[in-house]
């Protein structure tokens, strides 16, 4: 018997940044990319995880196949981003990210989530894996849940 098609899909890509080297105005650069994602996201119904490794930008965004397709030609197109690649387009019987837009980035709090899926090598190769990617934002949402005391979702 065939499975009920949906119109909910995750898509998960990768890219390489255009970002500042300087600390100060790379910080500046990703709070600008947070909070304009999070208000799209926001009205187009998206949750997403967005992690920034080095100069690679990986992100797992889910919703309606419509806006998802629409969030990613933006960000196709968006000079932040160049060499932007999809890993993985496919249908999802639920959502499993919570806020509409989250960001993991590598500092000593996550260092361990990050050395154990090993991403950087594959990013730097061009050839991640959206299983990957995939596992380390779930991680990474889960570590920052437990932090706030929540050990389960209700999704």
């Amino acid at each position: 018997m065939r499975a009920k098609r949906t119109s909910l899909v995750h898509l998960i890509y990768f890219s390489r940044l255009n970002l500042s080297s300087d600390p100060q105005l790379r910080a500046s650069q990703l709070g600008d990319i947070t909070r304009q994602a999070q208000k799209k996201n926001e009205f187009a119904v998206i949750t997403s995880f967005l992690i920034i490794e080095q100069n690679f930008a990986a992100q797992v965004i889910e919703g309606e196949r419509m806006s998802i397709q629409e969030t990613f030609n933006r960000i196709a197109e968006d000079q932040r981003h160049r060499d932007v690649q999809i890993c993985e387009w496919r249908e999802i019987a639920k959502r499993e990210f919570v806020h509409s837009f989250k960001t993991g980035i590598r500092n000593s709090a996550t260092e361990t989530l990050f050395n154990k899926a090993s991403l950087l090598p594959q990013l730097q190769r061009g050839t991640p894996k959206a299983g990957v990617i995939h596992s380390l934002a779930i991680g990474l949402q889960a570590d920052a849940m437990s932090k706030q005391g929540i050990d389960h979702l209700f999704i």
